[in-house]
């Protein structure tokens, strides 16, 4: 059996901080793609990349319009893919969306999509996760702080950093709607959260999460060294960011709804494995098992 040697502990007795042990963009400057180097420089720096218009109005009108259609047919709300808001007890987010729907599975396959994701992580990529969220106005919950590799090394047995996620808007984000705030910087630093994973963790963090979370102190350090960076943009702009940045969002009390897809592609040398410090992995809609390249 092939020992792999766990460069991330997490879930340990103590939290713990560690510098980062992988590149950001593992791509060459020759790796084909439709970022500049500018591009490229921003997001290695920052740990994320803002683009102001990824999909033109029509284009989102289809994707919006399908989300829709997805959250209002109860084969889909009757599906365990689909995470409830614990109070109002509507949809929260969608998984495997990719899956689920051809017209997110085209979108997955846009080049201005894969493309970019090969570029940043220099290989053939996969689809680790897909989901809608779904931020209707008036009290739908935020995400509190966490870095997503903390879980995915965690929960789903990815080995290194080599993964990014792309945030694409189907409405607005304002500035008072629960958007996205991402610590910039902090993707150089892996925090190890302190306390074991329970069992089925996920069913829980999904709606809440709370195993994987950083201490007020750690974050209190970490806020004061990078800053906090809040995104906001039309219908149509997106948000790539890397897999260990320090992120969340606010709880929307506004009447303007906020929803985007979300896409998290793993390079094809990352594939997962046991998990790190779970007892087994999460489901494979949530953590995929699958490791087939787009195409």
């Amino acid at each position: 059996m092939t020992t792999i040697t766990d460069l991330y502990p997490s879930r340990g007795t103590t939290e713990v901080a560690i510098p980062r042990q992988d590149p950001v963009v593992w791509g060459t400057p020759d790796t084909p793609g439709p970022l500049t180097a500018g591009d490229l420089h921003t997001y290695e720096r920052d740990g994320f990349l803002a683009m102001e218009e990824l999909l033109a109005p029509d284009e989102v009108a289809v994707y919006h319009a399908e989300l829709e259609r997805l959250i209002r047919d109860p084969a889909i709300r009757a599906d365990e893919r689909s995470i409830v808001e614990p109070k109002s007890r509507e949809i929260r987010s969608v998984f495997e969306v990719h899956r689920i729907s051809e017209v997110f599975a085209r979108l997955v396959r846009d080049e201005r999509v894969v493309g970019r994701a090969r570029q940043i992580l220099g290989s053939d990529v996969y689809v680790h996760q897909s989901r809608i969220n779904v931020k209707p106005g008036f009290g739908a919950s935020g995400f509190y702080w966490h870095s997503d590799f903390e879980t995915w090394h965690a929960e789903d047995g990815l080995p290194n950093m080599r993964t990014v996620s792309v945030s694409i808007a189907l409405t607005e984000n304002h500035d008072t709607n629960g958007g996205l705030m991402i610590m910039p910087g902090s993707h150089r630093t892996f925090l190890g959260c302190a306390g074991a994973t329970p069992q089925d963790n996920y069913k829980k963090s999904l709606q809440m999460q709370d195993a994987g979370t950083p201490s007020d102190e750690a974050l209190t350090r970490f806020a004061d060294r990078h800053g906090i960076k809040l995104f906001t943009g039309r219908a149509g702009s997106a948000t790539w960011f890397d897999c260990n940045c320090m992120h969340g969002s606010g709880d929307n009390i506004t009447p303007f709804p906020r929803s985007n897809v979300f896409i998290v592609f793993n390079s094809v040398e990352n594939a997962a494995v046991e998990p790190f410090a779970a007892p087994v992995p999460r489901p494979s809609f949530i953590g995929s098992r699958d490791f087939t390249p787009v195409r």
